[in-house]
């Protein structure tokens, strides 16, 4: 008998602790809930939890990442995790790699099997566009570019991002090393022009996949600025990371990068470059309290840049228009940032010392605070179903739910961790 009623007990218990979790996920904000339903329809889709054939695209890809990491911390589930890891496998063995309708086959970096898996980043990754690249003979043409393969700098360096946040989120170190990796192959290709000599060195904006010749060799607005950062985040989580870590150190071209930020134009009226100016104003903000970044001006820099351009954009009566005439991708990158911008602002306050925030900063964010309704309009605007039916947002499902479920669900995306925190 008294077996029996162990066995009971035990029974009772397990039944106690799975009805509090389903509790709890029954308490889960809707928001999270209904990110997590796009990301999971997203990985079914697109050969990552189903037998389909991989379908991968190197931006769409990074946003989700972090989405994975940032829905495993909110529901308390290492599966999320997994899938994250899961999906930086399918990525490195997709897009690290020529593609099946080239000539050339293995590794963009030209390492063996053994190696080219152990240094995936190596050789940089494509994008994932449906057509070839532009063959060396073939006349450009500007329309086409925009379906045609090749690897793009302000791609690479969201999937540094990415890489980054997951050791962040799990302590493991291989993946800052493939970013730093990732870091260093692509700075020597695209960076062009003497260093140090009259000017600051540019960037190449798309290159042919063997990072051989450039495609677009015009230089996009914010990537001296997303690469700064980007390379100064991948350092301060080198710095932060129990015991020796190895990889690129990234040092000289950290300090090339803050040269072409000195004096850098931000100022847009893009939405998804605005929401790029935040959540990059966001990390600096971060990185400054990391002790990576010394002071506010930056910070201030971009934050006026990006209030112009706001105001400008709010005036402008973009999102007034019907749902065909507007891309939901950039509209939600803006409201991403705008949720950058709203944790910006209730950071600042959390900290009362005057040191801790510039005045100019504190007026900044505040103004943009009263700016946060624009976020909340083009979210509720892009989960009606009815706006889900046009052509607009079909033929860009992907990247549409997955920005929308980074939007309701921000944090994996924004939020930089310790490299000690475990989900």
């Amino acid at each position: 008998m008294p077996v029996t009623y162990l066995l009971i007990g035990v029974l009772v218990l397990v039944a106690g602790i799975a009805g509090a979790q389903e509790e709890s996920k029954s308490m889960l904000d809707p928001r999270i809930e209904e990110a997590d339903a796009l990301m999971m329809g997203f990985a079914e889709r697109t050969g990552l939890t189903s037998q389909r054939p991989p379908q991968r695209y190197l931006w769409t890809d990074a946003f989700a990442v972090c989405n994975f990491l940032g829905l495993a911390r909110a529901r308390g589930d290492e599966g999320r995790v997994e899938l994250a890891r899961r999906l930086v496998e399918q990525v490195h063995r997709t897009l690290g790699r020529h593609r099946g309708d080239d000539g050339r086959n293995g590794w963009l970096s030209g390492l063996d099997e053994r190696l080219g898996e152990e240094h995936p980043t190596r050789g940089g990754l494509r994008i994932g566009k449906p057509l070839p690249e532009r063959a060396r003979d073939e006349a450009y043409d500007e329309a086409l570019e925009w379906d045609r393969d090749g690897q793009y700098f302000h791609y690479l360096t969201k999937w540094m991002h990415a890489l980054d946040q997951v050791t962040r989120s799990t302590g493991e170190p291989r993946f800052s090393i493939w970013a730093r990796e990732l870091a260093e192959t692509a700075y020597a290709a695209f960076a062009h022009g003497p260093p140090g000599v009259g000017r600051p060195r540019r960037l190449y904006w798309k290159m042919s996949i063997d990072l051989t010749r450039p495609l677009v060799p015009a230089m996009g607005q914010h990537d001296p600025l997303d690469a700064y950062l980007t390379h100064v985040q991948l350092r301060s989580t080198t710095s932060r990371l129990p015991g020796s870590v190895g990889g690129p150190h990234l040092e000289a071209e950290t300090g090339e990068l803050a040269v072409m930020v000195e004096g850098g134009a931000w100022a847009t009226t893009d939405p998804l470059g605005l929401g790029g100016l935040l959540t990059d104003a966001y990390r600096v903000q971060q990185l400054r309290d990391e002790g990576a970044l010394a002071d506010d001006r930056l910070l201030e820099t971009l934050l006026k840049a990006a209030l112009t351009g706001l105001e400008q954009y709010a005036a402008s009566g973009e999102l007034e228009l019907p749902a065909p005439h507007r891309l939901a991708f950039r509209e939600l990158g803006l409201a991403i940032g705008l949720h950058a911008a709203e944790r910006m602002w209730q950071a600042a306050g959390r900290d009362p010392r005057p040191t801790a925030t510039s005045p100019a900063v504190r007026v900044r964010l505040e103004a943009l605070a009263r700016l946060a309704p624009l976020g909340e309009a083009i979210e509720s605007f892009w989960r009606a179903p009815e706006h889900q039916r046009v052509r607009s947002w079909s033929e860009h499902r992907d990247i549409n739910e997955v920005m929308l479920a980074t939007s309701l669900a921000p944090e994996g995306f924004l939020v930089l961790l310790s490299p000690h925190h475990k989900p």
